[in-house]
């Protein structure tokens, strides 16, 4: 459960589901469960993630830092698309938690171990243009 903060006075309690894939070894998935909307999945990066329990990271579309700049405090998530933005809070264990069972699986800076991004790359290059001429 995390937090949506609509405004300084509104904010409501969401379920978000925390997913971790090992055949995409550097991204975490949040599914957002907003009332009456269907679910949106966000994709970033795992590293990501981990960084902004401490410190603000992000440049792009997400932005994770911590409530307090002292010690281990609640995120808040930023997700943005072009002006519109979404604002969350989210308890750091639940997440430490999440990140400690991506490391058993996957240990950070073991991921290239994992992919072949070339050879996974022609493959879907491969399908996308196999797509395209039964199209065509």
């Amino acid at each position: 459960m995390m937090s949506f903060l609509v405004s300084e006075e509104l904010s409501f309690r969401i379920p978000v589901e925390l997913r971790y894939e090992v055949c995409d070894p550097y991204a975490v998935r949040m599914t957002f469960h907003l009332p009456g909307d269907a679910p949106v999945t966000w994709a970033f990066g795992r590293e990501l993630l981990l960084d902004g329990l401490n410190s603000p990271s992000g440049d792009g579309d997400v932005h994770i830092s911590p409530t307090e700049p002292e010690g281990l405090s609640d995120v808040h998530i930023r997700l943005q698309v072009g002006a519109d933005r979404a604002l969350f809070r989210a308890g750091t264990a639940p997440l430490v938690a999440f990140l400690d069972r991506t490391d058993k699986l996957v240990p950070l800076g073991q991921e290239c171990t994992l992919s072949d991004f070339e050879g996974n790359l022609e493959e879907a290059l491969g399908r996308i243009l196999a797509k395209e001429q039964n199209a065509g």
